[in-house]
């Protein structure tokens, strides 16, 4: 009879503190999965490894892993680092299975894990800065691969607008450019009165005391701009939540695509009002219709009629009247936005 058992791949980390906080989090899924066997193990600088991990599951009569990497995004590291570990394992083990699952990645519930350390820095700072006089600055791992690098500037996006701040912007503790301290110079010159800086990083370490140390000396330079230093996730619940959501997808052998930030379908930061609203087309009353055509024959049943007029002259400005039942922008007041477009 076989039996499952579960590994969480980690990077490992120079600092004590970041594999202390690891295995905290590891515990923490120990105690919430519903499986025995749950273990950790690190790629380097830590102990234990991931081959320590697999042997401990081994050992308790695991035949069928179950294995997520601990990180954010898909790097060398998730790609092919831990894969390159795991099949090698298999190899020397045929008795046992080991199936290998995605990434934390852009998910709605990172996105409000995320949303809560900015919006406790924004508490802690108080609100005597307008968001619309404040700006966030997403600080990634950087990589190699500028795939994972732009998932830094996705999310930094995605937080940016379902807040509303004046103006976002990404750096890169590494490898990558911008660096946090140039970065940080080079936005300073925007003119905004506060600056929120994000780490979206898992764990504390070196990068992010790097990441501190280089707000501190360019908030020294500008005295005239309140730098506001955010926490980074840790062991959020809503982190912990996708790291069970990524195991049980190995389970259900699925593979999802990108419907996780779909705001008809979850609650994407900002959005919430959207989620479940149908999923139409605002311009089927126009589909299939050449521009020769008169705008009187419609070329599809109108049995269920939106609500609107159709009879309109439709001059493709999208100025017309109607609104095609849009839900209303939850930031059309930002001030470099749609606001802009109103007669002054």
């Amino acid at each position: 009879m076989s039996k499952t058992g579960v590994i969480i791949c980690g990077h490992g980390s120079r600092s004590q503190a970041a594999v202390d906080q690891f295995a905290a989090v590891s515990a923490k899924l120990r105690d919430q999965l519903p499986y025995d066997e749950v273990e950790y193990g690190y790629l380097e600088f830590a102990t234990p490894i991931i081959n320590t991990g697999l042997d401990k599951l081994r050992a308790a009569g695991v035949t069928d892993v179950l294995a997520v990497p601990g990180m954010l995004f898909a790097a060398g590291h998730a790609k092919n680092d831990i894969p390159s570990v795991l099949n090698t394992y298999q190899a020397q083990h045929p008795e046992m299975t080991i199936r290998y699952g995605r990434e934390l990645a852009i998910d709605t519930k990172m996105m409000r894990a995320a949303a809560d350390r900015i919006q406790e820095a924004i508490d802690s700072a108080g609100d005597d800065v307008s968001i619309h006089d404040t700006m966030l600055v997403v600080v990634g791992r950087g990589a190699s691969d500028p795939d994972a690098n732009s998932n830094v500037t996705k999310v930094m996006r995605m937080l940016w607008e379902g807040f509303g701040f004046g103006w976002g912007e990404v750096a890169y503790s590494g490898v990558t450019f911008p660096l946090v301290e140039p970065g940080l110079e080079h936005v300073s010159k925007l003119g905004y009165k506060r600056i929120i800086v994000f780490p979206y990083f898992l764990f504390t370490g070196i990068l992010i005391d790097r990441i501190y140390d280089a707000v501190d000396v360019v908030a020294a330079r500008h005295p005239e701009i309140d730098f506001v230093k955010a926490g980074y996730l840790n062991d959020h619940p809503l982190v912990l939540e996708t790291f069970t959501d990524r195991i049980q997808e190995i389970v259900d052998g699925e593979n999802n695509m990108n419907c996780q930030l779909c705001k008809y379908r979850a609650q994407v930061l900002g959005f919430e009002a959207e989620v479940g609203l149908a999923q139409e087309s605002h311009h089927h009353h126009v589909e299939g219709i050449s521009d020769g055509d008169d705008h009187g024959h419609h070329h599809h049943d109108n049995s269920h009629d939106h609500g609107h007029s159709h009879d309109h002259d439709h001059d493709h400005n999208h100025e017309h009247g109607h609104d095609h039942h849009h839900h209303p922008y939850p930031h059309a007041d930002h001030p470099l936005g749609p606001v802009t477009l109103k007669d002054k």
